[in-house]
């Protein structure tokens, strides 16, 4: 709300994916003009201002057609149309992880990469996928599974995380490619909370039991026995039971009830929350890289290219030439 007009202007648009109609602001659409500072003067053609909120004129019309009455400085009033989104979520997301990356660039000179993993199913899988195949080669690598809602594929991320780089493929006219291929170059760092649960307890502990690297955060959650939902009701609803349990090798049945303990234990207060300042992932970024200094980053190998000219012939003797028949 502008406190001088009373009235409400638009102080930020999400951009999320502007290729996902669900995971972006409606205001990113095509012919659709808003910009940031812009005034919300009406919705639906009732008038916004002191009590009466845009949020409140927009209650039951998620994904419906609705007119929006904005003006753009002293400018004239215009009314455009908009689908408000049903769930804000997926946006808010996609800017998270956004500026969670931005920020581990920035405060990096690009040399860390950043990925999260929302959970352990097909959705997480295609998310790690999406940030690991431009990440992957910087030199570290924070992984970040904090409010991961579990599932069942973290043995597959972990393989990946997993691979040590042995050298690299070389072609004529192209640069060297790591082999194996998608392995890290670096070193590796995880973060994890209390909201990371089932596959995201398992994928937290295992990360410390292989040795990856330095797991960063809070206590997980603690609850790795899986469910089944597969028994449907008259009234639709679904029962379940637990089904699932899970032991490790070095605490065997300790992660259900407990979850796994960070290496490093970092709370995030509500003041920093209320600040916007994440202190998990600066200390991430921070320990990231002190282990930059400590070792070196895996590079190919700055020695000249072998050649593999054909080794020329020896010279042949030259032949004497011949007596005169007279001599003979």
């Amino acid at each position: 709300m502008d406190p001088e007009s009373g009235g409400y202007r638009i102080a930020r648009i999400l951009d999320g994916d502007v290729w996902s109609p669900k995971e972006t602001s409606p205001l990113t659409r095509p012919g659709v003009d808003v910009r940031e500072g812009d005034e919300v003067v009406a919705v639906g053609g009732v008038p916004v201002g002191g009590p009466v909120t845009p949020a409140a004129l927009l209650v039951n019309q998620a994904e419906q057609e609705v007119e929006l009455t904005v003006r753009r400085g002293n400018g004239p009033p215009r009314t455009i149309v908009v689908r408000p989104l049903a769930d804000e979520r997926p946006v808010r997301y996609r800017e998270w992880v956004r500026a969670n990356r931005a920020r581990v660039h920035e405060r990096t000179g690009g040399r860390v990469g950043y990925l999260h993993i929302p959970d352990m199913t097909a959705w997480g899988y295609a998310e790690f996928h999406r940030a690991f195949l431009t990440e992957y080669d910087r030199a570290a690598l924070i992984v970040d599974v904090r409010f991961n809602r579990g599932g069942h594929v973290s043995g597959l991320l972990l393989q990946k995380l997993a691979r040590r780089r042995l050298g690299y493929g070389v072609g004529r006219w192209t640069p060297p490619e790591p082999y194996p291929g998608e392995s890290p170059r670096g070193p590796l760092v995880a973060i994890t909370n209390a909201h990371a649960g089932s596959d995201g307890d398992i994928f937290s502990h295992a990360f410390k039991q292989l040795g990856l690297g330095t797991l960063i955060g809070t206590r997980t959650w603690g609850g790795v026995i899986g469910i089944w939902p597969r028994h449907p009701l008259a009234d639709g609803t679904v029962t379940t039971q637990p089904e699932f349990a899970f032991a490790f090798d070095d605490v065997g049945w300790g992660v259900e009830n407990y979850g796994t303990d960070p290496d490093i234990e970092v709370e995030i207060a509500p003041q920093d929350y209320a600040r916007g300042d994440d202190p998990q992932l600066d200390r991430a970024i921070e320990h990231a890289l002190t282990e930059l200094e400590r070792r070196p980053v895996h590079a190919p190998i700055p020695l000249p290219r072998p050649r593999r000219a054909r080794t020329p012939l020896p010279a042949r003797p030259a032949t004497p030439p011949a007596a005169p028949m007279s001599a003979r």
